[in-house]
């Protein structure tokens, strides 16, 4: 450890020497233009005892952080992640597990360089260690010291490695490695977890035995060989500042109620119907009894893919109907990744990474589609959404971001790590509880113009089979790596049959681009309660040529007895 004065400030400080320092020029740094706060957020950072610890610790550390005849740094960050977790899951009508857990977490990223040229590389810098879970600015304080020492000397190791990799090349990096930013002060209310357990586990429960309890389900029972459900809650709290005086407060929460129940058929394959709601408040995921319903249908569909045929073994190429549920998976899948901008690594002339690399202004999508990434957008149809934000993880505010224009690739998802034509963050820097922030999406929105009602998309199904006299495809649902779940052949008559055990073939980037042929007014909301949550909102999408074929995995021996008894 190297050697520093081992005294803290131990005096609070208030909303206007706070405002003082978050005006300050930091390392020698001017902010790149002058802030105006608020003072209710002043007077709200200066009284959270969280904050108040950083903000001294950061102050001592800008004086004394400096190694003899090295760089000293030219910025730190300090974040602070508070989350709280509960999950609870059943098996087969009983409770199987239940835990509630909470964690701090801090994590100091110390930059050494400059602007242009520091010590960050492409995979995101700091180091991460455990934090008191009690408000005790002293412990605070120490973690914040160790970990600051920490990071600070392997920044040094970075810089040095990083300069020498640099000689390497003939031309220095096209753009900066980090994207200076104004000081901002954002202080929001803390989040708490609030999910009635007690409700949530007979519901669970309930929904997980449900093909053994309703009399209507009996003789389905036989045939389930996996039912579970589960229920979860996620609230985070985030604190964050810097040395260029950014001071930033905010939490978000999230619920999950999903439920799984899967089988084989007679010939061995397995199945499963596997999906629940998702909502930013517990009150807002799906009632008692709309809950029970969906236990209900999952057990049926189960059955009804049971009995369906197989796919046909000739391999087809043609049109297919996703509904807006299929169609979000798509986006999802083939597009939101390659509009984040990771920057590539050193020694590439590429934009970013990912399979729009080299898409600038270059189409992605049809014609008639345009999207728009809005962390604004807080809600949809009357439903709250997950994602949304005002100020980012990297403390820079939020932007509606348009990607696509007539099916060009107009914009990147960019944070404060800039690529090529981009040297600003557009606030999308985004971080899962104790990791590095990336460009990620917030609340993406895909549009159409124009579009159509959901019987015209049907009908123009049903028109394409019959003029080329022959069968079509409609999904619903869809699995992992884009496999459909519930899958339709629609005859020219309009008439369909769910079909089993099939797969896409060249679904990809190509067939979004280029396959596409009409697009629905259906505006479906997929909200993904992951390590960074985020929301998709999409529409149907109706495929001109897609591949269906029959998939060739090898079928399992189904049990050997009968399951036991109900009683």
């Amino acid at each position: 450890m190297m050697g520093r004065s081992a005294g803290f400030a131990s005096s609070t400080i208030g909303a206007a020497k706070l405002g003082l320092l978050l005006g300050a020029v930091s390392f020698g740094v001017q902010a790149q233009s002058t802030s105006v706060f608020s003072p209710e957020a002043l007077q709200a950072a200066a009284s959270d005892p969280m904050l108040n610890a950083m903000q001294q610790e950061l102050v001592r550390e800008q004086g004394l952080l400096m190694l003899p005849g090295l760089q000293r740094p030219y910025f730190i960050e300090y974040r602070l992640d508070d989350f709280s977790t509960y999950e609870a899951l059943a098996n087969y009508g009983a409770l199987t597990r239940e835990e509630k857990n909470h964690q701090r977490v801090v994590r100091v990223t110390v930059r050494v360089g400059d602007y242009t040229t520091d010590s960050s590389s492409s995979r995101g810098d700091g180091v991460v260690e455990l934090a008191p879970e009690d408000n005790d600015p002293a412990a605070l304080k120490y973690a914040l010291w160790i970990t600051t020492d920490e990071a600070y000397k392997a920044a040094l190791r970075a810089y040095a490695s990083k300069q020498a990799a640099l000689k390497r090349f003939e031309k220095p990096p096209t753009e900066k490695d980090f994207a200076a930013a104004r000081a901002e002060v954002h202080v929001e209310p803390l989040v708490k977890l609030e999910l009635d357990a007690a409700e949530w586990k007979r519901r669970i429960a309930d929904a997980s035995g449900v093909f053994l309890s309703d009399p209507a389900l009996a003789a389905t029972a036989p045939h389930v060989q996996m039912s579970s459900a589960n229920v979860r809650g996620v609230v985070v709290n985030r604190f964050l500042v810097n040395s260029e005086g950014t001071v930033l407060r905010q939490g978000y929460g999230g619920y999950n109620a999903s439920m799984s129940v899967g089988g084989q058929a007679d010939d061995g394959m397995r199945l499963s119907r596997d999906n629940g709601s998702t909502a930013v408040h517990a009150s807002g995921l799906e009632s008692a009894a709309a809950f029970h319903q969906r236990a209900v249908r999952n057990v049926k569909t189960l059955e009804e893919l049971r009995n369906a045929p197989l796919a046909d073994a000739e391999d087809f190429h043609g049109p297919v109907l996703f509904s807006g549920d299929a169609a979000t998976d798509v986006f999802n899948r083939l597009f939101v990744p390659n509009v984040e901008a990771d920057r590539p690594e050193m020694g590439t002339t590429a934009r970013t990474t990912g399979a729009y690399q080299s898409s600038f202004r270059a189409k992605v999508l049809p014609e008639f589609m345009s999207v728009v990434d809005d962390p604004r957008l807080k809600t949809f149809e009357g439903r709250d959404l997950l994602g949304s934000y005002d100020v980012d993880d990297e403390g820079v505010p939020a932007e509606a971001v348009n990607l696509v224009e007539h099916g060009k690739l107009m914009n990147y998802l960019v944070s404060r790590t800039p690529i090529r034509d981009f040297p600003a963050s557009d606030g999308h820097g985004r971080a899962a509880p104790g990791q590095a922030a990336h460009a990620r999406a917030s609340v993406m929105v895909f549009k159409a113009s124009p579009s159509f009602s959901t019987d015209d998309m049907h009908k123009k199904l049903v028109a394409m089979a019959k003029e080329q006299d022959r069968d079509v495809y409609e999904v619903e649902t869809l699995g992992g790596e884009l496999t459909p779940r519930m899958l339709y052949r629609v005859h020219p008559d309009g008439t369909r049959q769910l079909v089993r055990g099939a797969v896409f073939d060249e679904l990809d980037n190509r067939s979004l681009r280029s396959d596409v042929v009409a697009a629905g007014k259906d505006e479906y909301i997929q909200m993904e309660l992951g390590a960074v949550p985020e929301t998709t909102i999409g529409p149907s999408l109706l495929f001109g040529d897609i591949g269906v074929k029959r998939a060739t995995e090898e079928q399992q021996k189904l049990p050997y007895y009968p399951p036991p008894g109900g009683n």
